[in-house]
C-alpha cells in the first residue's frame, strides 16, 4: 500500500489538514500522521486517528524501543506531505535543522516532498522565507500554494494554505495515481435554474449546488478534465475546474449542448426548473391594485432527453431524481423514460438529507437492472460512488470519446 507520511504544524491551517488526510485515506492510501507539539494546541492527535485509521505520531521519543520512529517513517514513505507547512518548518527544511519528530523526519527520507505553505502574508513576502522557499524547490520539494484570501490575522493577501483538494491533487500526481478518470472530459451540472417573472422575482428551488460541486470536485481528484455547468450559487469554484454560471434552464441547454460532444460522460445533478413563466415583465409587478396574480407556466427544455437522443456510442449519461414518495417506482420510470445509463434517485422530503444539507441518502440504479441502495453519507462520498459506476461503464465500452469536429 502507498504510504503518505502527513507533516501537521502548528499553523491555523491545520485544521484543514484534517480534510486533506481524509481524503487522502479515501482514495486507500496509507497516511502517517505526524504532529509538531504546536499543532496538537490546535487539533488533537485523536482527530488524525480516526481519519486516517493509524497512530498519530508527535514526540521524537514517544514510540516504544529505540527512539527511530523518524527512521522508520521516512523510510516508510513514498511521499511526505506538510500542511500547513509555517514559515518556521520551511526555513528549518531549507537550514537541515532537525529538532523534532518532523523535521528529524524529513531530513531522513529520500521520498519526494510536498509543501502546503500557510502563513501570515508580511512572514510569507519576507525575503527569508522566499528565500527558503526558492532554495527548497531547487532541490526538488513541490510546493502548492499559498493562495490569496482572508488570513486568520484579519487580513487580506497571500498566505493562506491552500484548498484541500488542490493539495490532494498535488500529491496524488507526485505519486503517479492517475485515477479512475484519467484521460477522461466529464461535463457536470449543478444547483438550481432561475426562471424570471420580471426584473426581480423568480421561479426556482431550494437546490444549494453541493452534490454537483462534490460531483466536480471529485471527478478533478481522478484524473479527469471536468467542466461545471451551474445555476446560481455561494459555493467557490472547485480548484482545477471550469465553472460555467448559468441562470435559466435554457441558459443551461445552450452551454451543456455546446460542450457534449468531446464529453465521456455527463452528470446532470442540477435541479433544472420544469416550467418557466410564459411572459416575463420587463418591469416589476406590483401589488397595489391587484386582487391576486395568474401566471401561465410552460414547459423547460428537456436537457437530458436531447443529450440522450444526440450521444454518441460510448458516452456515459448519468441523471438524477429528487422525488417526494415512492422513490424506486418513480425513479425506475424516468431511468426508463429518459434511457440514461444510470440514474441517482432521493427522496427530498426526508428531513436533513438533500437540498441545503451535506449529507445525502440515495438508490443507484443501472440501465442493466442493477439497483444499490445507499445508506445516509456525506455528499462528497456519494459522488465518489457515482464515479466508481460511471469508470466501471466507461471501461466496458472502450474508454474515452474522442472530441467531435
Amino acid at each position: 500500500m502507498t504510504c503518505v507520511v502527513f507533516g501537521v504544524t502548528g499553523g491555523i491551517a491545520a485544521y484543514k489538514a484534517v480534510e486533506v488526510v481524509r481524503r487522502l485515506a479515501e482514495r486507500g492510501l496509507d497516511v502517517r500522521v505526524i504532529m509538531t507539539e504546536h499543532a496538537t494546541r490546535l487539533v488533537g492527535p485523536d482527530t488524525f486517528r480516526a481519519v486516517s485509521g493509524n497512530p498519530v505520531s508527535v514526540r521524537l521519543f514517544d514510540a516504544p524501543g529505540p527512539a527511530m520512529e523518524h527512521i522508520s517513517l521516512a523510510r516508510a514513505a513514498d511521499l511526505v506531505v506538510v500542511a500547513p507547512a509555517t514559515a518556521n518548518i520551511l526555513a528549518k527544511m531549507a537550514h537541515g535543522l532537525a529538532d523534532d519528530l518532523l523535521s528529524t523526519t524529513l531530513l531522513a527520507t529520500r521520498a519526494p516532498v510536498l509543501v502546503a505553505p500557510a502563513m501570515n502574508r508580511e512572514m510569507y513576502r519576507h525575503p527569508a522565507t522566499q528565500d527558503n522557499l526558492r532554495k527548497l524547490r531547487e532541490r526538488g520539494v513541490h510546493v502548492v500554494g499559498p493562495e490569496s484570501g482572508a488570513l486568520a490575522c484579519g487580513e487580506e493577501g497571500e498566505g493562506r494554505m491552500a484548498e484541500p483538494p488542490a493539495i490532494v491533487e498535488a500529491a496524488l500526481h507526485i505519486l503517479g495515481l492517475r485515477g479512475d478518470l484519467s484521460g477522461h472530459r466529464v461535463l457536470v451540472t449543478a444547483g438550481g435554474t432561475r426562471e424570471p417573472l420580471d426584473p426581480v422575482r423568480f421561479i426556482g428551488n431550494r437546490s444549494s449546488g453541493k452534490m454537483g460541486h462534490a460531483l466536480a470536485e471529485t471527478a478533478r481528484e481522478l484524473g479527469a478534465e471536468v467542466v461545471l455547468v451551474s445555476g446560481p450559487t455561494s459555493l467557490p469554484a472547485p480548484p482545477g475546474v471550469e465553472r460555467v454560471m448559468v441562470e435559466t434552464a435554457e441558459e443551461m441547454r445552450r452551454e451543456v449542448l455546446s460542450r457534449f460532444a468531446g464529453c465521456s460522460a455527463v452528470v446532470m445533478a442540477a435541479a433544472v426548473a420544469d416550467f418557466t413563466p410564459a411572459r416575463k415583465s420587463e418591469e416589476k409587478i406590483k401589488r397595489g391594485g391587484r386582487e391576486g396574480l395568474t401566471v401561465e407556466l410552460v414547459p423547460t427544455p428537456d436537457i437530458l432527453g436531447e443529450l440522450c437522443a444526440r450521444r454518441s456510442p460510448g458516452q456515459v449519461l448519468v441523471g438524477f431524481a429528487a422525488e417526494t414518495g415512492d422513490l424506486l417506482e418513480k425513479a425506475r420510470k424516468k431511468l426508463d423514460d429518459k434511457g440514461v445509463d444510470i440514474l441517482v434517485a432521493n427522496d427530498v422530503s426526508r428531513p436533513g438529507f438533500g437540498f441545503d444539507s451535506d449529507l445525502n441518502q440515495a438508490v443507484i440504479l443501472f440501465r442493466d437492472g442493477r439497483e444499490e441502495e445507499l445508506d445516509v453519507m456525506p455528499k462528497r462520498e456519494l459522488a465518489l460512488r457515482i464515479w466508481k459506476a460511471v469508470s466501471g461503464l466507461l471501461g466496458s465500452v472502450g474508454g474515452q470519446v474522442p472530441a467531435q469536429t
